[in-house]
């Protein structure tokens, strides 16, 4: 019997883990299944990529030492391309998920509360994962960017608490969305106006202060220019920019606050 009660719990966290590891199979196949969700979140990012380095293929940037412009770019975008895939595609399909009743019936199956929540976060890490490995070998293989190795933990750390940022305040992000039919008007009206300004698409140096400052505050500039230190030919070392690392760590406490309080709240389990 005490065998039994000591095997008890670990046997309950491995059924667990099982679940939650079908789970992802199946968030896995959903979301590459659904068209419209994959060319949004994943190849949009990678068709402005195509796009933008098109445009400016042997420019330079006069304001960032007069680096290559795919150096400044291909980074951008990868930013671009996490805030899509974890922020705009959470945000989106929990609000769905929550209209359509399925969060509050989840409550009656075997699978825990927080096993779904992290099979669903897995799934997206998987799409982030790939979706980063893409844009890099592009950049590299297509575009000649250089990426430096001994920049590659700085690299790996920015886009793991990028995509920890954007992952729990895009869940928690359905709470402010009051119906799934404007939820896509919500996300984008939210994240566009903000790239612009965030050095994203083009270095914004020469930007009105007060713009710059907005941007400071928001997590976008954040990523794209942790992500931007890492690539850029200049520096030199583990590619760490702690100012803007801070900021992502700061958003990610913010997000994982308002996930939370989506999951327990009745918003969080309307029908």
């Amino acid at each position: 019997m005490s065998a039994l009660t000591i095997s008890g719990p670990s046997s309950t966290l491995r059924r667990d883990l099982g679940l939650v590891g079908r789970q992802i199979r199946y968030e896995q196949r959903t979301y590459w299944r659904n068209r419209g969700r994959g060319v949004f979140t994943f190849a949009f990012p990678l068709m402005f990529l195509v796009i933008f380095a098109s445009l400016d293929r042997d420019g330079h940037i006069a304001s960032l030492g007069g680096i290559p412009y795919d150096d400044f770019l291909v980074p951008g975008i990868l930013a671009y391309g996490v805030i899509m895939t974890t922020f705009t595609n959470l945000s989106m399909t929990t609000t769905i998920l929550r209209d359509a009743g399925v969060l509050k019936r989840m409550q009656g199956t075997p699978l825990p509360r927080w096993a779904y929540t992290a099979a669903r976060i897995g799934s997206t890490c998987l799409v982030t994962a790939t979706l980063a490995f893409v844009t890099i070998l592009g950049g590299i293989l297509v575009w000649g960017v250089h990426l430096p190795i001994g920049a590659l933990p700085g690299l790996v750390v920015t886009l793991l608490l990028g995509t920890a940022a954007f992952t729990t305040i895009g869940i928690g992000m359905a709470q402010f969305i009051p119906k799934a039919e404007t939820g896509a008007v919500i996300v984008n009206l939210i994240v566009l106006p903000i790239s612009f300004i965030s050095n994203i698409w083009y270095p914004t140096a020469g930007m009105p202060a007060a713009l710059r400052t907005i941007a400071d505050i928001f997590p976008i500039n954040a990523l794209a220019r942790g992500l931007q230190y890492a690539f850029d030919p200049r520096n030199h070392g583990a590619g760490f920019d702690w100012t803007h690392l801070w900021t992502l760590a700061i958003w990610t406490v913010v997000g994982i606050f308002l996930m939370l309080r989506f999951l327990r709240t009745p918003q969080g389990e309307q029908v």
